[in-house]
């Protein structure tokens, strides 16, 4: 799976949803939602995210942002 840079996809290692900020080899590089530290996710472990789980992604993504903690 290759996904494309802004989508979300979920590790399912952790079950984290990340927004895909770039790929770097075969590795994708993740970013919580609302922000913090990126992590890799090898392709084999990633799925796509549910509509549910794109809209509780977007949900944390927009209060972080509104508290301050995120620029973007």
């Amino acid at each position: 799976m290759r996904p494309a840079k802004g989508t979300y996809v979920v590790d399912t290692r952790t079950a984290r949803p990340g927004e895909v900020m770039g790929h770097v080899g075969p590795c994708v590089q993740l970013r919580p939602p609302a922000g913090g530290v990126e992590w890799d996710g090898p392709p084999g472990v990633l799925r796509e995210a549910s509509p549910q789980e794109r809209l509780s992604a977007g949900t944390a993504r927009a209060n972080a942002r509104s508290r301050g903690e995120i620029c973007r």
